[in-house]
């Protein structure tokens, strides 16, 4: 009797992706170009300027001034572990914006998106979403097999994000770690190469300008178009 224990599925020609070089991305309502202190500090500081909220759960800020935000985003584009994208709507050509390339790790094929900041003005509008699409996109066509978010498990709005996106649920990390003297527990999410046609599909007839009405009203919800694709939701959301 052969005593055959289970193993993964072969993945055939399987050659670890490209690392992001922070090449500009494009759509019709979004760019996203490579963060940088000198062209995108003070556009950004202004756009958050007076919505210290923005920083709840992110692992830095508020700024308390122009030159403090500018040092921090020039640290952080420093760094080699982590990749940051302006965002600029090109409806009103303000950047409002920024999100990051994280734990980017070629040889197991995955890639996270996170890090993200939208200012008021930019939330809730089609160029943020086109935004999430390219990034997701580029990871995808690069040839990555998984692509993650997480957040704070108390960020609701969060959570409802990458679920509207696509994103599918994969449970919570206690005590994950510690952000300003608190304690985080982290969800988890994520979307693999094999639900990325479906998804790609579902961006395309969101974004498309026959799902807006006179008004700039959407025909189609986004998380109607995604339900279908993802292989679980987030219980905390009902």
């Amino acid at each position: 009797m052969t005593d055959e224990r289970p193993q993964g599925a072969p993945v055939p020609g399987w050659t670890p992706p490209p690392r992001p070089a922070g090449e500009a991305m494009q759509g019709g309502y979004a760019r996203l170009e490579r963060l940088d202190a000198q062209r995108h500090a003070a556009l950004l500081y202004q756009a958050f300027d007076e919505h210290d909220e923005v920083w709840d759960y992110m692992p830095d800020g508020p700024f308390a001034s122009a030159a403090q935000f500018h040092r921090w985003v020039r640290t952080a584009t420093a760094r080699d572990d982590i990749l940051f994208h302006a965002i600029q709507n090109l409806d009103s050509g303000e950047f409002g914006g920024f999100a990051s390339y994280l734990r980017i790790k070629p040889d197991a094929g995955s890639i996270e998106v996170g890090y993200i900041a939208l200012s008021p003005r930019l939330q809730r509008s089609r160029a943020a979403t086109e935004a999430m699409y390219l990034m997701m996109k580029w990871a995808f066509e690069a040839g990555y097999r998984r692509y993650e978010w997480k957040c704070n498990a108390l960020n609701l709005a969060s959570r409802r994000a990458a679920q509207r996106l696509g994103f599918s649920y994969e449970g919570v990390f206690r005590q994950a770690t510690v952000v300003k003297g608190r304690n985080r527990d982290t969800a988890w999410f994520s979307v693999i190469d094999s639900e990325w046609p479906a998804l790609d599909e579902a961006f395309r007839l969101w974004l498309s300008p026959a799902n807006f009405d006179a008004r700039g009203q959407q025909r189609e919800r986004l998380s109607d178009l995604t339900r279908l694709v993802r292989a679980a939701g987030d219980p905390a959301l009902g």
